[in-house]
């Protein structure tokens, strides 16, 4: 369902959108690199997943990026005229699902490993959600790179069977664990997961575009909401756990949390000084 002909407009808008998830998952990543002594050592695997994450899609866009332009192209001057699909060349879809097979099941294990629980609870939601998710992203393959309407929605609903099991797992298992984590950071942990739904729920939605018919259009748009989903899913994502690990860090162990505030009183006087 990759379209023969995109105007310069529709070319331009899947460009920037693939450019702009490229920015934010690298520098999102760099920034939980330096992040990481920021807490305590036993949050430092969430925030190291939530890097792993972002690393992984800032590579595999780096894939996407190069496999849009080598495959249209434009004799326009300055790239103002329509593009065309290079003969011989296509747009590999499949790095999103490579990309997904791996940062989906992390994302879950980013989320559990943040809450710190018992082994044995970690290990029963880890061993519910991790496979679950990889049934949902190798179901939902076959159907993205079928160019038949009845294949891409048996898929889609096939896919979607994991899907509400994870939700039902992160909505219902899940919330049994919130209850031990501190006040401070419960309502947050609770948002996040519907920041999942709702950046995933974006997905089902742009998968099935190109089924209705909109021609390079749903194509293009396909593209844009998976870019968007990606920087919500994982950059956001992995900011925000950041931030409750931070916070966990903070209440657990008040030294901890007097020395980071030094710092940042620090680092502060330090900007001041050599302001002009």
């Amino acid at each position: 369902m990759i379209p023969d002909l995109l105007t310069a407009a529709q070319h331009s808008t899947v460009y920037n959108s693939l450019s702009l998830v490229i920015a934010a998952q690298l520098f999102t990543a760099i920034f939980l690199l330096i992040s990481l002594p920021r807490v305590l050592p036993r949050y430092r695997p969430a925030i190291t997943i939530a890097l792993i994450v972002c690393g992984i899609a800032a590579y595999h866009y780096f894939r996407i990026f190069d496999s849009f332009n080598a495959a249209y192209t434009t004799t326009a001057i300055g790239g103002a005229g329509d593009y065309t699909l290079a003969e011989g060349a296509a747009f590999n879809e499949g790095y999103r699902y490579v990309d997904w097979l791996l940062t989906v099941p992390l994302l879950l294990v980013e989320l559990v490993a943040v809450l710190a629980l018992a082994r044995a609870m970690q290990n029963k939601l880890l061993m519910q959600l991790v496979p679950a998710s990889i049934l949902m992203i190798v179901l939902g393959y076959p159907g993205e790179i079928s160019e038949d309407v009845g294949v891409r929605t048996i898929f889609g609903i096939l896919s979607t069977i994991p899907f509400l099991f994870i939700l039902w797992v992160l909505f219902v298992e899940l919330s049994k664990s919130l209850k031990t984590q501190p006040e401070a950071v419960r309502g947050t942990i609770s948002r996040l997961r519907y920041l999942l739904l709702l950046s995933w729920g974006v997905y089902p939605i742009a998968y099935l575009l190109p089924s209705l018919d909109v021609g390079a259009d749903g194509w293009v748009w396909k593209q844009v909401g998976y870019s968007i989903a990606d920087i919500v899913a994982k950059a956001v994502y992995g900011i925000i756990i950041y931030q409750v690990a931070k916070t966990k860090s903070w209440i657990e162990d008040p030294s901890f949390a007097q020395q980071e505030r030094s710092h940042a009183e620090t680092v502060s006087l330090t900007e001041r000084a050599v302001k002009p």
